[in-house]
């Protein structure tokens, strides 16, 4: 008898997607709660995003060896959270129909303060504060990343 080996990641994208039928296979496999469980619950550090995506984390000192900043670093970590919490969805950033949501940050009184403000949709025209990489699919899910990651952003952004 041949054993079937399915990584965590794998079993949410099929889950999401199938039938009846293979859904109830998947939770007599995993169990149900472990497909009930919010995204924003499995998601709270960038090692868990690494975890929730099948990577393995970016080894920081040899990037820094290699010239990257620890601004680029963020960007990186950043990019990677928000695709496990957008869990599979992409932004057509083509399509202005689409709404995308991004966290919104403003320096408090002193350039060394910082602060998450709100989410911002924006899905008719560019703007310099967010990157298309960096949108979420909700904006509870971008009022979370604000919040959750805010060191990240920090890093990113100042």
């Amino acid at each position: 008898m041949k054993t079937l080996q399915l990584s965590e990641q794998k079993a949410r994208e099929l889950y999401r997607s199938g039938s009846k039928e293979l859904k109830t296979v998947l939770e007599e496999s995993f169990g149900k709660d472990f497909f009930s469980q919010d995204v924003t619950e499995r998601v709270k550090t960038y090692l868990d995003a690494c975890h929730e995506l099948g990577r393995e984390p970016l080894d920081e000192k040899k990037l820094l060896e290699l010239g990257l900043t620890e601004h680029d670093i963020a960007y990186q970590k950043l990019t990677l959270i928000i695709e496990a919490l957008n869990e599979g969805w992409k932004a057509d950033v083509c399509d202005a129909n689409v709404r995308r949501w991004y966290p919104w940050f403003e320096p408090k009184r002193s350039p060394s303060s910082f602060a998450f403000c709100g989410s911002a949709c924006a899905n008719a025209y560019a703007n310099a504060g967010c990157g298309s990489r960096l949108c979420l699919k909700s904006e509870k899910l971008s009022n979370y990343c604000g919040k959750q990651f805010i060191d990240l952003w920090k890093q990113f952004i100042l």
